[in-house]
């Protein structure tokens, strides 16, 4: 949905508050892949990692609240329609429940390749505190783009000498 080029316009033309826009765009659409570990990865060097991490982080929490809340509006449309709908989701609540869901949205969110659009639509469906979401996933996409813009700053030039 959102090309190599366009997010790295935005990054040459708004540096960190970019990143910021290119975490938050990468999060904002569900189950669509973007550039942006490729933008942050590569833009490394030219920036301070620890900055950019952040940036790109806060970004990509703040747009993976898009999942919650279609999760959410799913929950409400339930309770309106159907009850079958409803006992389902109380019954993967409780599974959900004992097996550390703080523990499981934290490993989604900083885990690469896990889909944690579905994680965020399905506590917004079972109505999990949108606090303690957001702040689970916060902590793991600052981990995960920390790691990345540093894994860029120290590795970009192996990478090229490799090519």
């Amino acid at each position: 949905m959102f090309g190599l080029e366009f997010l790295t316009s935005i990054v040459q033309n708004f540096g960190y508050l970019g990143f910021f826009l290119v975490g938050f765009l990468s999060s904002f659409t569900l189950f669509i892949p973007s550039p942006a570990f490729i933008v942050v990865f590569l833009s490394a060097p030219f920036f301070d990692p620890l900055l950019l991490g952040i940036a790109a982080g806060f970004g990509s929490a703040v747009g993976e609240m898009t999942g919650y809340i279609v999760g959410y509006g799913i929950e409400k449309l339930a309770e309106r329609k159907k009850r079958k709908i409803k006992k389902d989701i109380m019954k993967i609540d409780k599974l959900f429940k004992r097996y550390h869901p703080d523990a499981v949205i934290f490993a989604f969110s900083a885990l690469p390749l896990l889909p944690i659009d579905a994680i965020g639509i399905f506590c917004g469906a079972i109505g999990y505190s949108k606090k303690r979401f957001f702040f689970f996933v916060l902590i793991g996409k600052l981990i995960k783009f920390i790691a990345l813009a540093y894994l860029g700053f120290y590795g970009v030039g192996v990478v090229l000498g490799w090519l």
